[in-house]
């Protein structure tokens, strides 16, 4: 297939894009190269995608509609999977506009373009944000999700509510996935695992929010790299037994579908630290605060639809996961 990514220098793009192009197909990697974080590990990801020649790089931003137009109309992508957006709780409680223009106006952007250029099948990254202040575990998909509790979620759930719309007027056959705090090699600067191993190797505190009682549904890259291809592979459809007086959220008349992927397991952040303290040879100086605003105190994906209708479940042990970021992290930075 010929498959567009956006946010193809990103984390999951960079991990996507390389399982895509190993399988044999085309690849137009659609990414702007912001500064959130590190531009010089989004190059690096970029530059071993770019010695495929299967793959296409593709400079610009998802609010600039008439760029990524151009770039449906000249490759004509087969199907699209959204992954470029403002990632971040924390970052959202201070510039909030970043994520109205790309996680809203950039989203509809890609909707357009999909619903014009005859694309198959959207895929696009939700989060697991968008459950908010609900406190029943594990998260399923057919909860209610009406009150998040940052920017981010909303903007999130905006995304899954923009999509069913496209999916209902234009028959534009849309996937959503809520995401569980993916970790793994080339990961994100701002993410705990990251700004810890580079704290711990530093010899600097690191800081422990919620004093430590945090628990989440790490969920390894690879795992999700998985999920989201074999999503990918099976085109929405409307579900014929869906019922207008008693919608289920996760699915539609319309040719929609939501899923959560996460590891189903959920870890207590000090025992994800102490995995990175015995992998790193090391322990940390923990300075212990209270939570932040956005945050909420535990994620746990139920899968079940996941395995019922994709057949899958992520699978990767903690312990094998932050392994392996170790080992690429000091083999990255030459630690």
């Amino acid at each position: 297939m010929k498959v567009l990514v956006t946010g193809s220098a990103g984390f999951i793009g960079h991990a996507l894009s390389t399982r895509l192009l190993d399988r044999g197909d085309e690849v137009i990697g659609v990414d702007n190269l912001n500064d959130y974080y590190d531009v010089n590990l989004k190059q690096a990801r970029l530059g071993m995608l770019t010695t495929n020649a299967a793959f296409t790089d593709v400079r610009c931003e998802l609010e600039d509609a008439d760029g990524l137009n151009n770039a449906f109309k000249q490759y004509r992508p087969d199907r699209v999977v959204n992954l470029a957006a403002q990632a971040g709780v924390r970052y959202s409680l201070d510039n909030p506009q970043a994520y109205v223009s790309a996680n809203l106006v950039g989203f509809v952007n890609i909707l357009e373009a999909c619903r014009h250029h005859e694309v198959e099948h959207l895929v696009y990254a939700s989060s697991s944000s968008v459950y908010g202040a609900n406190t029943t575990l594990p998260f399923s998909v057919k909860h209610n999700i009406d009150h998040p509790i940052s920017l981010y979620a909303a903007s999130k759930k905006a995304n899954e509510l923009l999509a069913h719309t496209y999916s209902h007027l234009f028959e534009l056959p849309t996937t959503g996935l809520r995401f569980f705090t993916v970790y793994g090699p080339w990961g994100r600067p701002d993410m705990s695992l990251f700004k810890f191993t580079k704290a711990i190797l530093e010899d600097r505190p690191i800081e422990v929010f919620n004093h430590g009682k945090h628990q989440r549904d790490f969920t390894f890259i690879d795992d999700i790299v998985e999920g989201v291809i074999r999503i990918l592979d099976k085109v929405a459809t409307a579900n014929p037994d869906w019922d207008s007086g008693n919608p289920e959220p996760a699915t539609s008349s319309a040719p929609f579908r939501l899923y959560n992927i996460g590891s189903n397991n959920p870890i207590e952040l000090m025992r994800y630290i102490e995995l990175l303290e015995s992998c790193i040879g090391k322990t940390a100086e923990k300075e212990f605060l209270p939570m932040q605003a956005g945050d909420v105190p535990a994620t746990y994906a139920d899968v079940d639809a996941l395995i019922e209708d994709i057949g899958y479940k992520p699978s990767t042990p903690i312990e094998e996961g932050v392994k392996k970021f170790v080992d690429w992290y000091r083999d990255f930075y030459q630690v």
